[in-house]
């Protein structure tokens, strides 16, 4: 059994990057991309409609980094998937099932306690990380043994926080020793930089990735993310029980009014199981990070561009 450190990890990236999971739009060929680029790339089981759907991305996913392996890839980062734990997730059972079977090297968990996952992911090698958007929820998780945290801080898009990365990352490093990922607003080399000197190990970078080829993004998310700026931001717990991040246009275009959303009592999310009415459909997220794009590129360019401004950065 070949067991993954957080060293190796860290030795195993170009930059201390996870492409972060995102909810309809991060796919088998933005984490391929990702990996080879040399960061962690991650997606969402919630994704897939069906568990069989969610094992031919594993398969794929699997099959085309080992090729890229193959084909003598200089470096391959390791790949994640990121669960949804919440009671209202009916397909995790079956979806853990798969995660045992292919065995990411990283598991990613949302919305719910890490317990049920970290034993068995541990037993093949794999590391653990929960996402965390409070200092409760944090120790809680950490009290599960998981491997690293992610915070999720304010400015992030999608499910989002509402504790400052200045204050949450400090805060949490004073007690905890393992790693951390910063994420919120994350969006440019100097983001990466300040995450470290935080005392974050890596950082989440998700809003730079939605409107790249490689996103499973809809084209006018896309067009929304390169238009947009902080000002089309709204949080609102309307749509999922859960505060998110949303483009107010995409919002308007669904049919709502921004100003009068009503909040949803608790967590209501099972991804795109079952033919009911989605209450998000249509409508995008984004996080404040949106003010850097302009334009679209590649996950490679994005890397790359990332890469270089990281590196000047050190020797000034």
């Amino acid at each position: 059994m070949t067991v993954l450190t957080i060293d190796d990890l860290k030795a195993s990236l170009t930059l201390p990057v996870f492409a972060a999971p995102m909810f309809l739009i991060s796919g088998p060929d933005l984490v391929v991309e990702a990996c080879r680029a040399g960061v962690v790339g991650s997606f969402p089981a919630s994704n897939c409609r069906t568990t069989e759907a969610l094992e031919t991305w594993l398969r794929e996913i699997t099959q085309r980094l080992d090729d890229l392996r193959q084909a003598g890839a200089a470096m391959i980062a390791p790949w994640a998937i990121n669960l949804v734990l919440h009671r209202t997730n009916p397909r995790l059972e079956a979806d853990l099932e798969l995660v045992l079977r292919y065995r990411p090297p990283i598991v990613i968990t949302a919305l719910g306690s890490p317990r049920r996952v970290v034993e068995p992911v541990h037993a093949y090698g794999g590391l653990v990380f929960a996402d965390v958007n409070s200092m409760t929820l944090a120790r809680k998780a950490a009290d599960c043994g998981v491997d690293g945290l992610a915070l999720v801080a304010s400015g992030a898009g999608g499910h989002t926080g509402s504790i400052s990365p200045f204050a949450f990352v400090p805060a949490v490093r004073r007690w905890w020793q393992g790693a951390i990922v910063l994420g919120g607003a994350v969006g440019d080399a100097a983001a990466i930089r300040a995450a470290e000197t935080l005392g974050a190990d890596f950082a989440y970078l998700g809003t730079r990735f939605i409107p790249t080829p490689e996103s499973l993004a809809d084209p006018e998310h896309k067009r929304m993310v390169i238009d947009g700026t902080m000002d089309d931001l709204i949080v609102s717990n309307a749509f999922t029980g859960a505060y998110a991040s949303w483009l107010r246009p995409s919002i308007i275009d669904a049919g709502h009014d921004p100003s009068a959303l009503k909040p949803r009592v608790g967590h209501q999310f099972k991804g795109q199981i079952g033919d009911e009415p989605k209450p998000w459909k249509g409508i995008f997220s984004a996080g404040q990070g949106i003010e850097l794009i302009d334009r679209q590129e590649s996950v490679a360019e994005i890397v790359a561009a990332l890469k270089a401004d990281y590196t000047r950065l050190a020797v000034r």
